[in-house]
């Protein structure tokens, strides 16, 4: 019935095909009547990771007392990542531009062209790795100083390439500043980021890079 809602909505006219399928959720292509391309994610209300959502859930003012209740946490985890992709764009973060949310699924920018969806870094060749890798880390500094929050799960399965252009998806689990274990997920991601990029002979300071994002 939420489907059918996004059709008789004029959300989107029709699916195209499956993107991805992942421990969260099923990601689908989808036209709209004016033949624009859209990212349908339909996230799972019964899953094996309700154990790993809660984590992230757990200390954020915006979803207090739903961590007891599986169908309210994946409710409010698909809430969360529409929350914190508009929280991202507005920070100068290259993310899928949210659109539409309804309980579980949300609609989104399509990161790919009409052929197909936009590959994921690790599966791309750099021409340009150093400049790439300092995309990525201007977007954590900027994630963490405009927008308050910490990605907390960034790494080269989670960041598509678009035109040479890294483009940062699945951020239904980022925290704000305030979570007890922000410090440590975003050492954790800047660190991923250096360990991704040694493969280009880069020789990325962490902790460097650390001290800037925190620097206001």
């Amino acid at each position: 019935m939420r489907i059918y809602k996004l059709f008789t909505g004029g959300v989107i006219d029709k699916f195209d095909f499956p993107i991805s399928t992942g421990k969260e959720g099923n990601v689908y292509r989808a036209t709209t009547k004016d033949g624009e391309l859209r990212a349908v994610k339909i996230f799972r209300t019964s899953t094996s990771t309700f154990k790993d959502m809660v984590k992230y859930v757990h200390g954020d003012p915006r979803f207090g007392g739903l961590i007891s209740n599986r169908k309210k946490l994946i409710l409010a985890w698909a809430e969360k990542e529409f929350l914190n992709l508009h929280a991202f764009d507005r920070a100068g973060v290259r993310v899928p531009k949210p659109y539409v949310h309804k309980d579980n699924i949300i609609v989104m920018e399509y990161i790919g062209d009409g052929v197909e969806p936009a590959r994921e870094l690790r599966n791309v060749r750099l021409e340009d790795p150093e400049a790439i890798a300092r995309k990525i880390l201007d977007y954590i500094r900027l994630a963490y100083q405009k927008a308050k929050l910490v990605h907390a799960d960034l790494s080269e399965f989670n960041i598509l390439m678009l035109n040479g252009e890294p483009v940062v998806i699945d951020v239904g689990q980022a925290v704000m500043l305030s979570h007890s274990r922000s410090g440590e997920w975003l050492e954790r991601d800047v660190r991923n980021v250096a360990r991704y990029f040694k493969k280009y002979d880069l020789a990325i300071d962490a902790a460097a890079e650390l001290e800037e994002i925190r620097r206001e």
